[in-house]
C-alpha cells in the first residue's frame, strides 16, 4: 500500500466537507487532479473510501478509518516539523483552535498579542457553539479547544486560565436598576431570556438556579450572546449573560447590571485538549502565552 502526504492531505480535506471541489480548493488543486488523487488513494488502500447516495457523498466505514489515521500521521509530522524548526531556532507552524461563541470576546485580543511576538504561525480559528466544539474535540480536529463547561464524559488534560462570571442584566429602565443586594426570589415574578439549552452559559446558569432551589419563568431562548443582549434591552425579560460578553458601558446598549445575591456566578475558562495528545510546539507555546496574557485580566475582574 502506497499513499503520499500530499494524498493524505486532500482526503483529510475531502473528509472534512465531503466534497471533492470543496477538499481541491482547500489545497490549492483543481478539480481532476483532486478526483485522480483520491481515487488513486483509493486503488492503492483496496477499498471505496467514500460512496454516493442520492445527492450526497459519505465516507465509507474504511474512509473513517483512514482520516483518522491520517490525521494522526499529519499532526505526528507536523510535531516533528515545529521540534525541527525549534533546533533551528524558528518558530513557525499552525495554531487551531476552536472555541465556543462566547470566547469570541478576548480570544482574538490574546491571539493578536500571541501572533505579534510569533509573527511566522499561522492561525485557524473555529467559533461555533458548545456542541460544534465538542464535535470538533471528540474528531480529535484541533490543538486546543476553549468553553467554559468542560465535557465529563472524555477524558482531557485540562487547563484553567480566566475567570467567567456571569451576570444578571435587565434594561436599563428597569424598576430593579440600581438596587442594592436583591434577594434572587424577588426575580421569581420576572420572565426570563436565556441562552439555548446546551451552551455553556446555559449549563452553567441551571446548575447554580437548581442547587438554589430556584425555577426561573424562561420566556425565550436564544443562540447567541447578542441576541440575548438585544432581547432584554427590549424589555422581554431579565437575562443571564458572560460579563465577557457585556462592553464596558452596558447602559449604552440599554441594559443594567442587577445586584442579585448569589451572583456573579463564578464559572470558568479552560483550555482543553485530549488526554495523551501530543501537544505541538506552538500549542504548547500559546498556552504559555495564555496563561501570562490572562493573569491581568483575573486580577482586574476580581471582586
Amino acid at each position: 500500500m502506497h499513499a503520499t502526504f500530499r494524498q493524505l492531505r486532500l482526503f483529510l480535506a475531502f473528509a472534512e466537507h465531503l466534497s471533492v471541489t470543496a477538499a481541491a480548493r482547500a489545497c490549492h488543486v483543481t478539480q481532476p487532479t483532486a478526483s485522480m488523487q483520491l481515487r488513486e488513494l483509493s486503488d492503492s488502500v483496496g477499498m471505496p473510501l467514500y460512496e454516493q447516495v442520492g445527492k450526497r457523498l459519505y465516507l465509507t466505514a474504511v474512509g473513517e478509518a483512514l482520516a483518522v489515521t491520517a490525521r494522526a500521521m499529519l499532526d505526528e509530522w507536523i510535531v516533528f516539523e515545529q521540534h525541527v524548526d525549534g533546533i533551528k531556532g524558528m518558530t513557525r507552524g499552525r495554531l487551531r483552535i476552536s472555541v465556543v461563541s462566547t470566547a469570541k470576546y478576548f480570544v482574538p485580543r490574546v491571539l493578536g498579542s500571541f501572533c505579534a511576538a510569533f509573527p511566522d504561525i499561522d492561525v485557524a480559528l473555529e467559533v461555533m457553539n458548545r456542541d460544534g466544539v465538542l464535535g470538533r474535540l471528540r474528531e480529535n480536529l484541533d490543538d486546543l479547544y476553549i468553553m467554559s463547561m468542560p465535557p465529563e464524559d472524555i477524558g482531557l488534560e485540562q487547563h484553567d486560565f480566566l475567570s467567567n462570571p456571569l451576570e444578571v442584566i435587565a434594561p436599563a429602565s428597569h424598576p430593579l436598576a440600581g438596587r442594592r443586594g436583591l434577594a434572587l426570589a424577588e426575580l421569581a415574578p420576572m420572565r426570563f431570556v436565556l441562552r439555548e439549552k446546551g451552551s455553556g452559559t446555559r449549563l452553567a446558569c441551571d446548575n447554580h438556579f437548581r442547587a438554589l432551589g430556584f425555577r426561573p419563568d424562561v420566556r425565550m431562548e436564544l443562540g447567541g450572546n447578542e441576541a440575548v443582549k438585544q432581547a432584554v434591552a427590549a424589555g422581554l425579560g431579565l437575562g443571564v449573560i458572560s460579563r465577557h460578553a457585556l462592553g464596558e458601558r452596558p447602559a449604552e446598549e440599554g441594559l443594567a447590571v442587577l445586584s442579585v445575591e448569589s451572583f456573579p456566578v463564578q464559572s470558568r475558562w479552560w483550555t482543553l485538549y485530549p488526554k495523551g495528545k501530543k501537544l505541538s510546539p506552538v500549542a504548547a507555546a500559546f498556552l504559555q502565552h495564555l496563561d501570562h496574557a490572562s493573569q491581568p485580566r483575573q486580577e482586574g475582574q476580581a471582586r
